[in-house]
């Protein structure tokens, strides 16, 4: 279904941060659009605030004057809500209550015309629940923009029950033609991004309770081998801990306390101390003038390496083989089962066993796991765990090989899986289940983690680059270690494998 046309009046209730965003982006997009807010003062508030926002573009050489001055025009304020009668979209961007929310919408429906859309910004609330009880259910859909939303790409447009498909298509057309990366998904718990999401924050939370590494080592290693912009710790501490513990709180009653969403006790606790993150000054890291920034681990080694040996392939990790080359290394390659030998030490690449029974069930000694890297070609560190009676001189060996490339080595304890390769393996598992439950298609769960949280790749798309016979592989040997439900793999992971066959073919 088409766009709404630029001549249909918007009409944005809420004047907050979230409303206001979402108002700006319809006014640039060349709708007029009412801004409405029950406290007085507030919608003409936040039209200056716009003004002054575009201003500051303007004066950086980031937007035409011309072009601040007509969305500028394009916005006013309401003084009562039956100013919004002849809306052809209403957004509200109000609190997140479904009380609220419902009264909101049974007076719009009574207000607008049959055919004015109602559009809901909630990022946690049913859909199905919000529209249910109106005699024109068909007409509500989710319209979740991000924050904040002139900048961020991606708007979920979320069909509840009885959502009509040409009201969602109609939506998903608009939010493209406004310059977004809209995607379609079900009303479910988390929607698509705030539920496959819970598995980037658990991992590195549930490692630093096990004493795998401190908080600054993991967020490197998410950020320099996974390629991650800011690891848990940091983006938990930017998000505020009481909203982010908050939404796993949510996502996790709602699927009835499947451990898979399972909160941590570790942030609960900074919850519970106000240590709150940037916005209370202190979280999992300090942001006050005195504080100075945790630095990452790092093994250093200057062993002479001149010839290492590649046993096969190394999978994901063959990248890592011409890096090897290009620092001057010898290289002999021959048949064998994804090993690299470098002296005395035995490198592999995790698959979610725990170096020391992996080290036990093939037999290797002074066997030293790698972790995964997005890009082997270009990561500057990779984390590293190895077997007990591992000697320190192949431990050294492998350091000063990586250190020849440039690479960083952190040490974490002997853990199923290291960080980044449970941590995607868990997004990907996530991702898998929402595909097979139609939450999302596989191309939009992946728009959707890329374009919301910046991924450097989809969940799925990833895990197609890795094999998804090793992600499955190190889903059964995490939750084989562990023992819990957490790490179960999703059917349709396991059905592809069965099939031959990858997520996106």
């Amino acid at each position: 279904m088409r766009a709404l046309s630029t001549e249909a009046k918007i009409a944005v209730i809420g004047a907050g941060a979230m409303g206001a965003g979402i108002a700006q982006v319809a006014a640039q997009a060349g709708h007029s659009v009412t801004l409405y807010d029950m406290r007085d003062g507030s919608a003409a508030q936040a039209i200056d605030a716009i003004d002054r926002q575009l201003g500051k573009r303007v004066e950086a050489g980031k937007l035409d004057a011309d072009k601040r001055t007509a969305t500028v025009a394009r916005l006013k304020a309401a003084d009562s809500i039956e100013s919004l009668a002849d809306s052809g979209l209403v957004i509200e961007a109000i609190v997140e209550d479904l009380d609220v929310k419902r009264r909101l919408l049974t007076q719009l429906e009574a207000l607008c015309s049959a055919e004015c859309i109602l559009a809901s910004n909630t990022s946690s609330l049913s859909v199905t629940a919000l529209a249910a009880g109106l005699q024109h259910p068909e007409r509500v859909v989710g319209m979740h923009f991000f924050n904040p939303a002139p900048v961020m790409a991606l708007v979920e447009v979320v069909s509840g029950l009885a959502t009509s498909r040409a009201t969602a298509r109609c939506i998903h057309s608009t939010a493209a033609a406004w310059g977004k990366k809209p995607v379609h998904t079900r009303s479910t718990p988390g929607f698509i991004v705030n539920r496959v999401a819970r598995p980037f924050y658990a991992e590195s939370l549930r490692a630093l309770q096990e004493g795998v590494a401190d908080c600054a080592t993991l967020d490197a290693l998410m950020r320099d081998a996974g390629a991650f912009r800011m690891g848990a710790f940091e983006l938990t501490d930017l998000i505020g801990h009481d909203v982010n513990y908050a939404v796993t709180y949510s996502v996790f009653n709602a699927y009835y306390n499947d451990m898979r969403f399972q909160p941590s006790l570790m942030q609960k606790e900074l919850v519970d101390a106000g240590h709150l993150g940037r916005k209370s000054g202190q979280g999992f890291y300090r942001y006050d003038a005195d504080a100075e920034k945790p630095r990452a681990d790092e093994l250093s080694a200057d062993s002479p390496v001149e010839t290492c040996v590649v046993e096969g392939s190394l999978g994901v990790a063959d990248g890592l083989i011409e890096r090897i080359k290009a620092a001057g290394i010898t290289v002999i390659q021959r048949d064998g089962r994804g090993l690299l030998r470098v002296g005395d030490a035995v490198v592999a690449l995790s698959d979610g066993r725990m170096a020391c029974q992996r080290s036990q069930e093939e037999g290797q000694a002074n066997l030293i796991l790698i972790d995964l890297a997005k890009d082997y070609a270009n990561a500057s560190r990779l984390g590293l765990s190895y077997a007990k009676g591992t000697s320190s001189e192949a431990l050294d060996q492998v350091v000063s090989l990586l250190a020849k490339c440039e690479i960083k080595a952190s040490l974490l304890a002997d853990t199923p899986g290291l960080i980044v390769l449970r941590t995607v393996a868990m997004l990907a598992n996530e991702a898998a289940d929402a595909a097979l439950h139609n939450v999302g298609s596989a191309a939009d769960i992946d728009l959707a983690m890329c374009a919301g949280l910046n991924y450097p790749l989809g969940p799925l798309a990833w895990a197609d680059q890795i094999g998804l016979p090793a992600v499955l592989k190190t889903l059964i040997n995490l939750q084989g270690a562990y023992g819990e439900e957490r790490y179960r793999p999703s059917l349709l992971l396991r059905r592809h494998v069965a099939q031959g066959s990858r997520f996106h073919d």
